[in-house]
């Protein structure tokens, strides 16, 4: 380790000489002085000192760049990357690698752009998933400018996956929009019907019934026939509030076969309320008696008088009526 030390140490000596001027030379060599600490950086890393690996890898990509050798620079770049993965912040690493993509797309290599832009996400994504989703939809808009649609759709779809993690369905929604996008270019329908799941799946995860049957309206006709039968019953279930049907459909075979990520949203997607029946009205034990009003007893009373003076004056016209009877027979 010593001996690769020392050696790194000498490169580095070596490309000061040649940054320095003189009389009989004006004008300093960048591109040599960049390859001796391109080969410092190589012996520090070997010797485990990553710190001073880094900070010759970028010291060369400066030269590099003075030179305009853009894509020696963006390479330097992704070296330093490299080594000090786990020694530098998410924020550095993610304008490192934005850098790095921006040096290769400028010497004409867009693909080695967006795979630092890639490579760098990966790195990022369990510590700083937001910044990763950046870097991945850069990726794909780098690929989409190189005309490679299938290449972008990757990106793309890492970037709609996070999102549906981190709960920001708004976005992600976009980004799956995003997605189809590419796969329409690239002639892939086979991929949008399984994303219109996808995109159902968020938007009632949003609470959006509505957008969700509007987002199968739209690409449905993509669809195959697991797909269309799994939405149906699944836009059916929330038109008609049916809780049991919904969360049956919500764990077909189906959902349960798709990413992760959708896998895991469609156990946790609100079920519709549901039409509740009405209870049936029970008898208390040891309730108190009903309250009954002092004026109904009254109305009771006087009705029965009524009645009472009714059958009396009946019964008296019915002796008169007999009485006489009685009289026409004794008469005869």
């Amino acid at each position: 380790m010593s001996a690769k030390l020392h050696e790194a140490q000498e490169h580095c000596k070596t490309a000061e000489k040649f940054l320095k001027t003189s009389l009989l030379k004006w004008k300093p060599d960048f591109d040599s002085a960049a390859d001796e600490y391109s080969q410092a950086a190589q012996c520090f890393r070997i010797a485990r000192d990553l710190k001073s690996s880094k900070e010759c890898y970028l010291k060369a990509s400066e030269l590099y760049k003075k030179n305009r050798s853009f894509f020696h620079a963006g390479k330097a770049i992704e070296n330093a990357i490299i080594v000090s993965k786990e020694l530098t912040m998410p924020e550095e690493l993610y304008s490192l690698g934005c850098e790095s993509s921006s040096l290769y797309q400028q010497h004409g290599s867009g693909d080695s752009g967006a795979n630092i832009l890639d490579k760098v996400a990966k790195i990022i994504e369990e510590n700083s998933p937001d910044l990763a989703v950046k870097l991945y939809q850069q990726a794909a808009d780098v690929s989409s400018a190189e005309s490679s649609q299938h290449q972008g759709s990757e990106y793309i779809s890492k970037a709609s996956r996070i999102l549906v993690r981190l709960q920001r369905y708004d976005e992600a929604v976009d980004s799956l929009r995003h997605e189809i996008g590419f796969h329409q270019e690239s002639g892939n329908i086979n991929a949008i019907g399984r994303l219109t799941v996808a995109i159902v799946l968020v938007q009632l995860a949003r609470g959006d019934a509505v957008a969700a049957e509007k987002a199968y309206k739209e690409w449905g006709n993509n669809c195959e026939v697991p797909e269309i039968q799994t939405l149906e019953q699944l836009l059916q279930a929330y038109d008609e509030e049916d809780r049991d049907s919904a969360k049956k459909a919500l764990s077909s075979p189906f959902i349960r076969s798709m990413d992760v990520e959708y896998a895991r949203l469609a156990s946790t997607i609100p079920l519709p309320e549901g039409l509740e029946p009405v209870p049936k009205a029970s008898v208390r034990e040891n309730a108190a008696p009903s309250y009954v009003s002092q004026n109904a007893a009254y109305m009771e009373d006087d009705n029965a008088e009524g009645k009472s003076q009714d059958t009396s004056f009946n019964t008296s016209a019915i002796d008169n009526t007999e009485r006489k009877h009685d009289d026409e027979d004794e008469l005869c």
